[in-house]
């Protein structure tokens, strides 16, 4: 897997959880829902990197 994706899948996973932390925090469902969104949407392509490093293999 490209180090440069990983790093960024990563980084949005934990912009994601930082987003979901303050939404709890602050009672902002919306943010929450956000956060969570982000961060399903980066494991989502970090199993598709996944995949195509396993296809390569």
């Amino acid at each position: 897997m490209a180090a440069g994706k990983k790093a960024k899948n990563v980084g949005q996973s934990v912009k994601g959880k930082v987003k979901e932390t303050t939404g709890k925090a602050v009672g902002n469902e919306s943010l929450e829902m956000k956060g969570r969104a982000e961060q399903a949407a980066a494991d989502a392509k970090q199993a598709g990197e996944k995949t195509k490093d396993a296809l390569k293999h």
